[in-house]
């Protein structure tokens, strides 16, 4: 039933009214480069949250059997986080140009 509604609700709200507007010419190059800035720091961000989350649980598992590795585990981290900070850089390189 909720689904239903939700459904129909959808359906009107997609029904609208349309005006005529004025044409916008569309700079092809930036908005290329948004999109390429965009792919650079998300997939980046992605790659260190994927790589995070098992180096974390590996690095938890390695401190609970011997505490004196802890900051090896610490580099480990940070190794990762480097793989975002590299995408933020990429972003605005790209954007610089």
């Amino acid at each position: 039933m909720l689904l239903l509604a939700t459904i129909a609700i959808s359906a009107t709200g997609l029904t609208g009214i349309a005006y005529a507007q004025e044409t916008i010419e569309v700079n092809n190059q930036s908005s290329m480069k948004l999109l390429g800035a965009g792919l650079a720091f998300g997939l980046a961000a992605a790659g260190a949250g994927i790589g995070l989350g098992q180096v974390g649980a590996a690095g938890l598992a390695v401190i609970s059997e011997n505490p004196a590795l802890q900051s090896k585990v610490f580099i480990f981290v940070g190794m990762v986080e480097s793989i975002a900070i590299y995408g933020i850089v990429m972003m605005f390189i790209i954007l610089g140009q």
